[in-house]
């Protein structure tokens, strides 16, 4: 007889019980599944959510083109939103579409992964309304389909030579924000194509169509733009280097270590940090989806893996996270659409031990926290449960593996958080040498923030630089 545990909900949750099965799993050999043409068309797909070009008509003149458009103030990257709005509602998408690049390069990919209903849509002053927000998010991304970026010619022959370490969302806005002004950029990232985590680390069913290698190419498609691939810093260059033979440096590294557990039982063979399932699921690999699943964390992160396990024929998925719902990062919209896909969410459950089951696959050991005088705590209360495959996604690091054996980055400074410490315009300790996006202290983790980030970078490069030379 199957034994059966509750793996419930706690304070602050969704109210939701449901049950974990520890079955005889001897002899199971995981499937493995790859996204196909297959895969995406009768299961990935499903998920996008687009407006054809008469409803996106329709949507556009429910806005108010408000004067002092609260939605422009609530977007990071500063989109003139009325603005293009009204270009769709007159039937000029490719002029809405350039009305966004003006503000933010990337438009294409910030329409598919930025959380509009806590940000522009959020702000909409119809947000009340029986209708709800006007849907900002759809209109740009029906805008973006439209848009023809190409080569932009630069201002001026430009003297300025810039090395950007990082071809990430921040890395390639900077970078082209600067070949824009006429500065000769150099690119450089470890990686085999450019485009970070948008190309490695966000959910498929989001970037379905090479959206994100689409975007990077003509991003990149610049004059005054060189990038080379499959060169890491610190191992194949270092910054004292750049420092020699560039005007300034700009470290848009990302957050490329995955956080750890600490918990005995991490390196079974089951347990995979999420973000590197994703990259391999993202390039086309087969990748081993179990019966059984449960994501730890409570992040964007954490929805998509759990999404596409589900998608891709999980049974049974879980969510757990140490606190309570209304403290995930991951919005109330992106919670529902998991719940949509059948994943089912918990809180107040800390993991604490991962260990073999008898017969196969493991088990989870989780403490039941409560929360007390404004902070989580433990009840002394536990709960067990089994799981196949558990994904972790409690967050990433800034990998300093190959800093060792390079003096100078060692001496770039560190915040409390471990990330490089900049000042408001992203200067860093060193002189001309600045961060920008993830890695930077003062970015939060969103691709519009990196964009933010990038536009301030950009313009303090120029300006320090002009100084200088003045």
């Amino acid at each position: 007889m199957p034994k059966y545990v509750i793996f419930g909900s706690f304070i602050g949750t969704d109210a939701r019980t449901c049950m974990g099965r520890y079955a005889n799993h001897e002899g199971f050999l995981m499937e493995r599944h790859a996204l196909t043409e297959e895969a995406v068309a009768n299961r990935f797909r499903g998920m996008e959510t687009r407006l054809a070009d008469v409803d996106a008509v329709v949507e556009a003149e429910r806005c108010f083109t408000c004067y002092d458009a609260p939605c422009t103030d609530a977007c990071p990257a500063a989109i003139d939103i009325p603005a293009f709005i009204r270009a769709l509602a007159v039937g000029q998408p490719a002029r809405a579409a350039s009305l966004i690049l003006r503000e933010n390069p990337l438009g294409m990919s910030c329409a598919r992964v930025c959380p509009v209903e806590a940000l522009c849509e959020a702000s909409c002053v119809r947000v009340s309304d029986a209708g709800g927000a006007v849907r900002i998010g759809l209109l740009q991304r029906l805008a973006m389909e439209h848009a023809r970026p190409g080569a932009t010619a630069p201002v001026s022959a430009g003297s300025f030579r810039v090395a950007i370490i990082g071809a990430g969302p921040a890395g390639m806005t900077v970078a082209r924000l600067l070949a824009e002004e006429g500065a000769q950029v150099t690119l450089l990232d470890g990686d085999s194509r450019p485009g970070g985590l948008n190309e490695t680390g966000i959910a498929a069913y989001k970037m379905l169509d090479d959206a994100a290698q689409k975007e990077a190419a003509w991003l990149l498609r610049h004059p005054c733009i060189e990038i080379r691939l499959q060169t890491v810093l610190g191992r194949d260059v270092t910054l004292a280097s750049l420092r020699e033979q560039y005007h300034a440096v700009v470290l848009a590294l990302g957050l490329a270590a995955q956080r750890r557990l600490q918990i005995p039982g991490e390196e079974l063979p089951g347990v995979l940090p999420a973000v590197p399932f994703i990259a391999a699921l993202r390039r086309g690999e087969t990748v081993p989806v179990g019966r059984e699943v449960v994501v730890i964390g409570g992040g964007m992160t954490a929805i998509d893996i759990a999404i596409q396990i589900r998608l891709l024929g999980a049974g049974i998925v879980h969510i757990c996270y140490r606190r309570g719902i209304e403290d995930m990062v991951a919005s109330e919209h992106e919670r529902q659409l998991a719940r949509d896909q059948g994943v089912l969410i918990h809180a107040g459950l800390r993991p604490v031990e991962i260990r073999e089951a008898v017969g196969g696959g493991m088990e989870l050991l989780m403490d039941f926290w409560h929360k007390e005088a404004g902070k989580w705590v433990p009840s002394g209360k536990s709960v067990t449960c089994f799981a196949d495959q558990i994904f972790t996604a409690i967050g990433q690091t800034l990998d300093q593996s190959a800093w060792v054996d390079d003096p100078k980055l060692m001496s770039v400074a560190l915040d409390a958080q471990g990330k490089i410490a900049v000042d408001a315009l992203g200067r860093t300790n060193l002189p001309f040498v600045y961060a920008a996006g993830d890695c930077a202290g003062r970015s939060p983790d969103l691709t519009v923030h990196a964009v933010a980030d990038a536009k301030r970078v950009a313009s303090a490069i120029l300006a320090d630089l002009k100084s200088e030379v003045a």
